[in-house]
């Protein structure tokens, strides 16, 4: 199980979530039973990511603490961050969009565990034979890049082909699904979009609200934004200018001679609109979020989320 991996009461990690996962979320999730995960692309530079991490172990109980880490080449603070990980003494790393080789093979050395992002068989067998611990399954109701099969689906053939553990992630908001999910065959759950509509996210409250008041259907995905499917709210500007890329997008992004580059672009225009709609008011709103916001009824501390998630009748 996940709880005896990472030393926690519940086998549930709460997922990292660009932009919206701060310290104050960490602290409250690793106090309250369950480990959690900070992106690395939270913070500008790689001292504030070693400042946040200082302040996370301070208050906060030792166990469960995870950094999100990009493994592919458009990350150019990769190897900083992970230095900085392993001087923090970190439990765990999720690696995401990328060959984690290099990330593997430092924290072997380091007593630290390595999940992979997953979603498909072809990727995990990979990454189970460079050495990672646990597969992060990210099924097609997960919130941010989602993968192409049901939670079912994926954790019966990642059983199939693999050895290592496998952790569900998406579509999670209830105890009885994540009592669903073990029975499956998973170890634990990682849990993002239910946690976006707490009182400790530094993000507007028009993005808490919208995760109240839209549901799972109004979950869309779009291209347009990093220049890989990701998962938004549909609110009414993402209507207006669609989700898929138009057509001299498209020819760029297939160009092999600037593909690289157009991507980096891409991603890098994409993460500025969401940052200004995270954190402020602009016509221009666009939210990732995933499915789970469907149970997101009110703005709650984490750690009664936690407790929704563990204890209650949902």
């Amino acid at each position: 199980m996940l709880s005896k991996i990472l030393n926690i009461r519940y086998p549930i990690i709460m997922a990292p979530m660009f932009l919206v996962t701060n310290n104050k979320m960490m602290i409250e999730a690793l106090n309250n039973g369950i480990a959690a995960c900070i992106p690395a692309l939270n913070f500008r530079t790689t001292k504030d990511l070693d400042n946040a991490l200082n302040t996370i172990r301070e208050k906060s109980l030792p166990s469960g603490l995870g950094v999100n880490l990009i493994a592919n080449k458009s990350n150019f603070k990769l190897e900083e961050q992970l230095q900085i990980c392993i001087k923090n003494k970190v439990n765990f790393i999720i690696t995401s969009l990328g060959n984690p080789n290099r990330i593997i093979e430092e924290c072997k050395q380091n007593n630290i565990k390595v999940f992979c992002d997953v979603i498909d068989v072809k990727h995990a067998i990979k990454v189970e034979g460079l050495g990672a611990d646990a597969l992060i399954a990210v099924n097609k109701r997960a919130g941010g890049h989602a993968g192409k099969m049901s939670a079912k689906e994926l954790i019966a053939k990642l059983k199939l082909s693999c050895q290592i553990p496998i952790i569900s992630a998406g579509g999670i908001g209830t105890k009885e699904q994540i009592s669903q999910i073990l029975n499956y065959g998973a170890i634990g759950v990682s849990i993002g979009s239910p946690f976006i509509a707490c009182h400790e996210a530094d993000i507007s409250t028009a993005y808490k609200q919208a995760c109240i008041d839209y549901n799972a259907t109004d979950i869309v995905m779009t291209n347009k934004i990093s220049g890989t499917p990701c998962t938004v709210i549909n609110t009414p500007y993402v209507k207006k200018v669609g989700t898929n890329q138009n057509i001299i997008e498209k020819f760029l992004s297939r160009n092999k001679k600037i593909r690289k580059w157009i991507k980096r672009f891409t991603f890098y225009c994409g993460m500025k609109k969401i940052s200004k709609s995270a954190f402020g008011s602009t016509y221009k709103t666009v939210w990732c979020a995933g499915p789970s916001i469907q149970y997101t009824d009110r703005i709650m501390l984490v750690k009664d989320i936690i407790k929704k998630l563990t204890t209650h009748k949902n």
